[in-house]
């Protein structure tokens, strides 16, 4: 066994979309809990420079977490020509290089071996990295269990329904064990029967990821519960540590825009607080719409909309909703949606967004867009029951204002906001002195140590 005193881990962050920064937190997590591990916290500078922040921030500075930066791929001088995933393209052609080199420029800086590997799912190639350095490896899966099942089980619904489900969609997928059975094929996420880069990472990981001395994951056990059974068959240890908005010490959400001492003045349960998160960029004609939709509806909103996207609303729009919208360039999240004023929450079903409704108390509105989003929609929707899909997964003005209605007024609302706020008293459970998340966080503690 190494020296307690040795024990140094490697971290390798997946440096898009909000992957980084569900890693970093749990690396802080450990660092605190385990102040004589050193975390050497790989990630692209780019990335880290986001996640990091400033360093002289008092609640951020951990002394046994060491950020360092790695090649992101993007030659000197690259001019990007706008095609998808072409930053990502750029950053898979130079790994796993890029972390080789920087690790052996550690390890001989500091002196101390790499005695575990974390990293985030998606970099499959950890695998043999760790085999031939014989040490652990632990990946972190930044989505539900569900999602997680799905590219597990990749060749097994590409065998079964084939590259090209034509006319099959609406099978259900429970030939997927622990599957719920609400779930069709046409709720999996385009990647599982795509083959672009994208496509090809996830198949790789889900053919690979089995291979770890332990999976961990954003969700908790109450959540999936026969799916979490089933990978727990699947993989050596599989540690749900969830929801990490409960775990991690939240740095102090700032408040410039004043939403909770607006949200404050509403009543009980009747904002709509709209956000499609940072990365999701709604398409000009349903932004369009969907202001129509909250102008005519007369619902009460707190909209978080970057100040490039206001082009796109209806002219006079702000002045005209004045006396009962906010529009905010950022708002603290979590915040809100724990509040009591917040009666739904229109968004993109991005995974960490979803956790965060969930533990807030807030029934959803769906309008999903790339990646597991879809997927997470449908188990809003027909699997836990507290929220709804917008019609057709666009924005319409009718199909918006059905849904404010819908979960606002009506008593399917009601029986949605009843069923979020048992999960939420699960969730809490779940990170509580004696919940299956917090026993899980210190079985991975108990792994990271003994590396």
């Amino acid at each position: 066994m190494a020296d307690i005193q040795q024990s140094h881990v490697a971290v390798f962050a997946f440096p898009f979309g909000s992957h980084a920064a569900p890693l970093l937190n749990l690396v802080k997590r450990l660092a605190v809990a385990a102040p004589h591990i050193t975390f050497s916290f790989f990630n692209t500078a780019k990335s880290n420079a986001s996640i990091f922040g400033t360093t002289n921030e008092e609640d951020g500075k951990i002394d046994n977490v060491n950020a360092y930066n790695v090649d992101d791929g993007v030659p000197e001088g690259y001019m990007f020509t706008g095609k998808p995933q072409e930053d990502i393209e750029l950053f898979l052609s130079v790994t796993p290089n890029n972390f080789k080199k920087e690790i052996e420029k550690i390890v001989l800086e500091t002196k101390k071996k790499i005695t575990c590997l974390m990293t985030d799912a998606f970099l499959s190639f950890a695998a043999d990295m760790a085999e031939e350095m014989q040490i652990s490896w632990i990946p972190l899966w930044t989505s539900s269990a569900v999602a997680l099942s799905v590219h597990v089980y990749t060749d097994l619904i590409r065998d079964t329904v084939g590259i090209e489900p034509t006319g099959l969609q609406g099978e259900p997928l429970n030939f997927l064990p622990g599957m719920p059975s609400a779930l069709r094929v046409n709720d999996l996420p385009v990647e599982v029967f795509g083959d672009n880069v994208f496509s090809r990472l996830l198949h790789q990981m889900g053919q690979t990821v089995t291979r770890a001395t332990a999976i961990t994951m954003n969700s908790f056990e109450d959540l999936d519960p026969s799916v979490i059974v089933d990978l727990q068959a699947k993989f050596k240890q599989c540690l749900p540590l969830g929801p990490f908005n409960l775990t991690s010490p939240q740095s102090s959400e700032t408040d410039p825009h004043g939403c909770l001492t607006w949200l404050h003045d509403q009543k009980p349960a009747s904002v709509a607080y709209v956000s499609f998160g940072t990365i999701t960029t709604l398409p000009p004609n349903e932004l369009t719409a969907l202001a129509e939709a909250l102008e005519e509806s007369k619902v009460v909103f707190l909209w978080s909309l970057k100040d490039s996207q206001k082009v796109n609303l209806p002219k006079g729009f702000l002045d005209r909703t004045s006396g009962r919208g906010k529009v905010v360039p950022w708002a603290p999240q979590s915040q809100i949606l724990g509040h009591t004023a917040t009666g739904a929450f229109v968004t993109h079903c991005g995974w960490n967004s979803v956790l965060e409704s969930i533990t807030g108390g807030a029934p959803m509105i769906c309008r999903p867009g790339f990646g597991d989003q879809n997927l997470n929609a449908q188990l809003v929707s027909n699997v836990w029951g507290i929220g709804v899909v917008v019609k057709d997964g666009k924005l319409s003005k009718d199909g918006v204002m059905n849904a404010l209605d819908l979960v606002l007024h009506k008593d399917d609302g009601k029986k949605m906001r009843g069923k979020v706020l048992v999960l939420k008293e699960l969730a809490k459970q779940a990170v509580g002195p004696k919940g299956s998340s917090t026993k899980n966080f210190q079985a991975l503690l108990r792994l990271v140590s003994m590396s």
